[in-house]
């Protein structure tokens, strides 16, 4: 019997100056080639990316000419690979979306739920409304998609259904870009229904490198995927919303950074400038000491005296306060990462 070693801990909450909780998880920090520069536990065990993969599945929405044909930019593009907050912005460029490919919010195939910026839904609740598809946090994703069919010649109906001919083109592009297969083996559902493929950190991280350099893609994809990444780069509330950690990490990164979290403690990131791709999982699934994990990671990337490094160091260090705004413990990286 295989005995699987469990990866380290790799950020600490404490209460006073009592650890109270520890997070293990696993990092892969990639050139294109697929060198690791930094890898720490397991990188090689298949998990899933989930939303972490978004600027991979936008490539065909920019590739196609659709965004072009129907006159969008940076925000549109953004939104398109995000995981927004369901605020007004973020609702209403998704709708302003679908009416340009002549369609609404009915096509959306994501589900509707609640946003996730706490003001967004008390100010939607307080009309008396419910949540639409619109508010759903992957609804710029699939405003994306629909665009694409439409432009394309692609029936839209059914478009997160695996076999469908558009998830088809998603999992071709993810497999060259991340040099992983993307078979049924792996295959599991989103939470807004379109196929995720469980693929190791290591190649995560490679895809992203990739992304920021173009090295490894054709000209058109790699053109297309820079692209994506200063859209997002450019547009960090667009990508995410107010006070998340990829709406913070990109605005104090000035266009030097990328990154997208995703479900169950995931987060990719790209640093341009070095041509290095990032992947990993909290194990616990704790979104919060996934970024931590990431803020840190791209802090060591950074020379000692660049002041973006002293910024992302004291992002990855909170502070921990009560309802009564006392300050109660803390947050930090540990262990391989302290």
């Amino acid at each position: 019997m295989q005995v699987q070693m469990s990866n380290p801990i790799l950020v600490e909450i404490l209460r006073g100056k009592v650890v109270e909780s520890r997070h293990r998880g696993s990092i892969a920090v990639s050139d294109s080639s697929g060198k690791l520069l930094l890898s720490v536990g397991d990188v090689d065990r298949p998990v899933f990316p989930r939303s972490a993969v978004k600027a991979i599945q936008a490539l065909p929405f920019v590739e196609s000419g659709a965004a072009d044909a129907l006159g969008f930019g940076n925000s549109e593009i953004a939104l398109a690979s995000s995981s927004h907050s369901g605020e007004p912005e973020h609702a209403e460029l998704a709708a302003s979306m679908l009416a340009k490919a002549g369609l609404d919010q009915t096509a959306l195939e994501c589900g509707a739920h609640w946003p996730t910026n706490h003001q967004a839904t008390i100010d939607l609740a307080r009309t008396g409304a419910e949540p639409c598809p619109l508010h759903n946090n992957c609804s710029g994703k699939h405003s994306g998609f629909l665009c694409t069919c439409v432009h394309t010649g692609i029936d839209h109906r059914g478009y997160v259904s695996v076999d469908h001919e558009y998830q088809r083109l998603i999992r071709a592009t993810m497999e060259n870009v991340t040099g992983a297969i993307h078979g049924a083996e792996t295959c599991g559902t989103d939470g807004c229904s379109i196929p995720t493929y469980a693929v190791p950190l290591r190649n995560l991280a490679q895809g992203f490198a990739k992304m920021a350099t173009g090295d490894g893609l054709e000209p058109q994809r790699a053109a297309a995927a820079r692209r994506i990444l200063v859209a997002c780069m450019a547009e960090p509330f667009l990508t995410a919303g107010t006070g998340r950690a990829d709406t913070k990490i990109m605005l104090a990164g000035k266009g030097r950074i990328f990154t997208k979290t995703g479900a169950e403690g995931v987060f990719c990131a790209a640093v341009p400038e070095l041509g290095l791709g990032i992947a990993l999982k909290c194990d616990d699934g704790t979104t919060r000491a996934a970024a931590i994990m990431v803020m840190t990671t791209l802090a060591r990337l950074l020379a000692a005296a660049d002041p973006l490094r002293a910024e992302l160091v004291e992002m990855a260090h909170p502070v921990i306060k009560n309802w009564n705004g006392i300050e109660v413990g803390a947050m930090r990286p540990a262990g391989d990462l302290a």
